[in-house]
């Protein structure tokens, strides 16, 4: 199943506002499975000032913080979770392979590869255009 979201849509499934919702877009996904999002990086981010004043670079632990929302999309829109939390459970394997900075549009993908009653656990990628910029395995502890 496709499906399309924009902010608003991203809004009524997980519980994140401004300046911390970091998915600009849901270009499709399936409900307990996988979805693939969309983040128009600006200079007119909160941490752009200050990460870093003379070269922003979009910081690490945001770009993982967006694939999580990603994936907590696809895991909040499954019925049974519809107006719950997904929390961070772990991060394994998270290896960071370009720099991500203003002007440039990340696209993050998460695949649910289990879930076991409150617990799921997904593969996330990030990217700008065709090249890695994040990869690594998350666990998700829905409330």
């Amino acid at each position: 199943m496709t499906m399309e979201l924009d902010r608003e849509g991203i809004k009524a499934i997980i519980p994140h506002r401004d300046p911390f919702l970091l998915v600009d877009r849901i270009s499709e996904f399936t409900p307990g499975e996988s979805a693939v999002g969309y983040l128009d990086v600006t200079a007119d981010m909160f941490w752009v000032p200050g990460h870093f004043p003379e070269h922003a670079v979009m910081p690490g632990v945001l770009i993982v913080e967006a694939c999580a929302q990603v994936g907590a999309v696809a895991l909040l829109s499954l019925p049974e979770n519809q107006g719950r939390l997904a929390f961070f459970g772990g991060i394994d394997g998270v290896r960071f392979k370009r720099q991500v900075v203003p002007g440039e549009t990340l696209r993050m993908e998460c695949t649910i590869t289990k879930r076991r009653g409150p617990i799921g656990f997904g593969t996330a990628k990030a990217w700008v255009g065709d090249q890695l910029a994040c990869a690594g395995e998350l666990m998700f502890a829905v409330k």
